[in-house]
């Protein structure tokens, strides 16, 4: 651990400051977001719903009922077609610029300047509530949110954050504590805002009360970053024998470094590079990019789906029962945690990826015939170990690259990660309104099939590894 600071988690309280802990910030927003995902969705369906002139009442036929609840579906996916766009790229404006200005001067400037964004794209909730504006000013406002970083500077100033808090032998279970922080916000917001959102204040106010909780949040956040926040030191130091080594040439050990032995062979005086290592990690790190790629569209497509699909039937849920699915996605990243926490102890980095990609796949696949709640829930459980994949090999790059470059390389693959999402969200949502008629699932057994793809690089990437552990035994021999 470096000096003058721990881990929050850590077993020593030397040095310990609780104002470069990242959480409190995580956790605030987080709420402020869960509720405000769910007040969008519910707000832009009551808003096309409303659009129906009252069409469909007692006396209208089951097949007209069907009809304006297929024509509702696509208008809101419509919607939704056009806002992750939005979302995904107005970042690439600025992000990567808030990247490079936090590794030059400082660290804290990528998340503020974010807090703000969420700040103004909550209070434009509010105020379409409270004014009752049309659906589409929502679009001027995620484009603030997006000029200001979006959720690309955020969330990679947020791990360069708890990357220099710790050192590289529990940076991945760091980096996952974080997650699990994100989750329980996630689960508390979510199971609230239907509650929440029933709530009326005059007339017609649906959801005054769940964006104003929203807007509070993302206010806290905000302030916490500029005045209370303080940015750790680098916790981890470099090697002062050999510093052009590489640090990462295995996937063994979540809790160490990804090759323990390695690591230790480098400690040796003397023990010289090895010829050829750098292109095989530049290797490595393709391959975890590519499956981060393939996975994240197979993620964020059923994710997108999800929300749209419960509100159909057969489910047809309501405002409560929505509050409690978006609340069980959350538990994800609390089993995810969990997961990391055991199979650490047993499996190599890549058993554990692979293990993630296989629930996620399995659940999505399930997912697909759902017709009654619990066959919902049951699939959301198969999911457990899903957010796995993305933190660890987040966490493996993250010990390929120096600290000083933490928020350019951070920020580059979030904004890549968004740029695939924004594609993602578009075709999903397309063949979604394509099948609705016909199989309404088959976005979910699209994901599934991308999720077991994902599995081949990180498959490579654990041969690879195998091969040079063997190669290096038999040079010790």
């Amino acid at each position: 651990m470096g000096p003058g600071v721990t881990c929050p988690w850590g077993s020593r309280l030397s040095g310990f400051q609780v104002r470069t802990w990242i959480e409190p910030v995580v956790a605030s927003t987080q709420v402020a977001s869960s509720l405000y995902d769910a007040g969008l969705l519910l707000v832009v369906k009551e808003s096309f719903a409303s659009g129906d002139g009252g069409a469909s009442n007692n006396s209208a036929s089951y097949s007209l009922r069907g009809h304006q609840e297929d024509q509702q579906q696509k208008a809101v996916s419509n919607f939704y077609i056009i806002y992750n766009l939005v979302v995904g790229l107005t970042p690439l404006l600025s992000a990567y610029g808030l990247g490079w200005l936090s590794d030059r001067y400082h660290r804290k400037i990528s998340i503020c300047t974010s807090m703000l964004g969420f700040l103004l794209s909550r209070t434009g909730l509010l105020l379409k509530v409270m004014l009752n504006w049309p659906v589409e000013v929502m679009y001027g406002a995620v484009a603030l949110n997006g000029l200001c970083g979006g959720f690309s500077a955020y969330w990679s100033g947020a791990m360069a954050l708890g990357s220099l808090s710790c050192s590289e032998g529990r940076r991945s279970l760091r980096l996952m504590l974080i997650d699990l922080v994100l989750g329980l916000a996630g689960f508390c917001g979510s199971m609230t805002s239907g509650h929440l959102f029933k709530q009326m204040v005059g007339h017609s106010a649906h959801g005054l009360l769940l964006t104003s909780c929203s807007v509070g949040c993302a206010g806290f956040a905000l302030f916490y970053s500029l005045f209370v926040l303080k940015v750790p030191e680098s916790g981890s130091k470099p090697n002062k024998v050999h510093p052009t080594v590489d640090t990462v040439s295995g996937m063994v050990g979540t809790y160490r470094t990804l090759d323990p032995d390695q690591q230790d062979k480098q400690d040796v005086p003397g023990t010289p590079p090895t010829p050829g290592k750098g292109r095989t990690s530049r290797n490595i790190v393709v391959l975890l990019f590519v499956g981060a790629l393939v996975y994240d569209v197979a993620l964020v497509g059923t994710v997108d789906i999800m929300g749209l699909f419960v509100l159909k039937e057969p489910l047809s849920w309501n405002q409560v029962q929505l509050g409690y699915g978006m609340a069980s996605g959350y538990m994800v990243v609390i089993t995810s945690f969990l997961g990391v926490f055991v199979f650490s102890r047993c499996f190599q980095d890549t058993t554990m990826i692979i293990i993630g990609m296989v629930s996620f796949g399995s659940g999505a696949l399930l997912m697909a015939f759902v017709k009654k709640t619990y066959m919902y829930f049951i699939a959301r459980a198969i999911m457990m170990f899903a957010l796995i994949p993305t933190t660890t090999i987040r966490s493996a790059m993250s010990k390929l690259i120096k600290d000083s470059s933490y928020g350019k390389v951070f920020v580059t693959l979030q904004l890549c990660l968004t740029l695939t999402g924004v594609v993602t969200s578009t075709i999903y949502n397309k063949i979604y309104q394509l099948t609705l008629d016909k199989f309404s699932g088959t976005c979910f057994i699209l994901s599934s099939i991308l999720s077991f793809l994902a599995t081949v690089p990180i498959g490579i990437v654990a041969y690879k590894q195998a091969l040079r552990k063997q190669q290096g035994e038999s040079t010790e021999k």
